[in-house]
């Protein structure tokens, strides 16, 4: 059986990799970064509690330089997070003017990359992200073609030859939820909000997208 590292951000995505992960290999380990996002406290406890929930070692990587180099929302408290009808998860030009004030600079190429060197010396043979169709047509580091350019680039940067793959870029959230259900996720230790308050905002695009799923699917 194949051996895994998960990166989980304890969202809708990886939360459901987990899972499925569970099912296609032996997981050695998830690991949740805190580069300084307003939702890390609640990511991180939310993703220590599903690792606990099914005996799976939780490691926290702290990325406190990132703030040395983006004027993201999620990390610069500064900038406002678009919110309400800021967004439009069914309008591409809102979609993409949006994406914009939530980028953070090549977030996922340096969280994969983090991930393969503990997989490599955890000897595992996957490291495994959280993506879905629906935001990769606005994020092109959520989509396929990245993840097979990485493990291109994983044959010459790990010994073993990390490969990077995701259970569901070709699902869109409800989908995605559907499939949560199938495999028994405990929604309620998930966190998809870019804020991290009490309870979600229901209003950021993270929050409209997985509150649009769970109605879909019903789960609402």
């Amino acid at each position: 059986m194949k051996r895994s590292v998960v990166l989980l951000s304890s969202g809708l995505d990886s939360s459901v990799n987990l899972y499925e992960a569970r099912l296609r290999s032996e997981i050695v380990a998830a690991v949740t970064f805190d580069y300084g996002q307003r939702a890390a406290g609640r990511e991180i406890e939310n993703a220590r509690r599903q690792c606990d929930h099914l005996g799976i070692r939780h490691i926290i990587v702290p990325l406190p330089f990132f703030k040395e180099f983006t004027e993201t929302s999620l990390v610069n408290r500064a900038s406002e997070i678009p919110t309400k009808s800021e967004v439009g998860i069914d309008d591409m030009k809102k979609s993409a003017a949006t994406a914009v004030r939530v980028w953070v600079p090549n977030r996922n190429g340096i969280m994969l990359s983090i991930a393969a060197g503990y997989a490599e010396g955890l000897k595992a043979d996957w490291i495994i992200p959280g993506f879905n169709i629906e935001e990769a047509a606005t994020f092109p580091d959520n989509t396929d073609e990245f993840l097979k350019a990485t493990t291109h680039a994983f044959k010459f940067s790990t010994a073993n030859h990390i490969e990077a793959i995701c259970f569901t870029t070709a699902l869109d959230k409800t989908a995605i939820v559907r499939r949560g259900t199938e495999l028994g996720v405990r929604f309620d230790l998930i966190w998809p909000c870019y804020f991290g308050n009490e309870t979600l905002c229901g209003q950021c695009e993270s929050c409209q997208r997985y509150t649009r799923a769970r109605a879909d699917a019903g789960r609402g």
